[in-house]
């Protein structure tokens, strides 16, 4: 029997440090999806929910068991429908681990079977999030050591247009 795990995030856009986590994530499962999703917490996003697949996609192409997808709706019930057995966060800092930690509760109520994986990220992507990447990108800064080459040049054009 293969284990599935899915690695859940907004990522507008994915960033290094997602696909580090992505990386790792596929070591420790035979299959892994990387779900985009919507996070209704946050106002709207740079880019559509199909424009960050497709970056995803650009971008994990040497992990061969690792897909992309997209849902709008409960993290809890696509995991059960997919057969997942487990939930793989990351975390960069102490203040991630309150908020990731209560959503992780209620996936485990939500989905029973599944659990939540935590890892932690490397130490040189600490600091890095979709919202620093942006905010550099706004004001002209190179973001080269932050993205996957493949999809920088798509992002820096969004960013201007803004």
């Amino acid at each position: 029997m293969s284990s599935l795990a899915v690695c859940p995030g907004s990522f507008d856009p994915v960033t290094i440090g997602h696909l580090n986590i992505i990386s790792r994530a596929a070591k420790l499962f035979d299959r892994v999806i990387v779900l985009v999703m919507i996070n209704p917490r946050k106002n709207g996003g740079l880019f559509t929910a199909e424009e960050r697949v497709d970056f995803i996609r650009r971008s994990i192409g040497d992990l061969p068991n690792v897909e992309v997808d997209f849902s709008d709706g409960l993290l809890a019930d696509y995991v059960v429908r997919k057969g997942a057995v487990a939930i793989v966060k990351g975390l960069r800092v102490l203040s991630d681990y309150e908020d990731e930690f209560k959503q992780a509760l209620a996936n485990k109520k939500l989905a029973q079977n599944v659990e939540t994986v935590f890892l932690v990220t490397e130490t040189e992507y600490m600091f890095l999030s979709s919202s620093v990447v942006k905010e550099i990108g706004y004001f002209g800064g190179d973001i080269s050591d932050f993205v996957p080459p493949a999809i920088k040049d798509d992002i820096i054009k969004r960013i201007r247009e803004r």
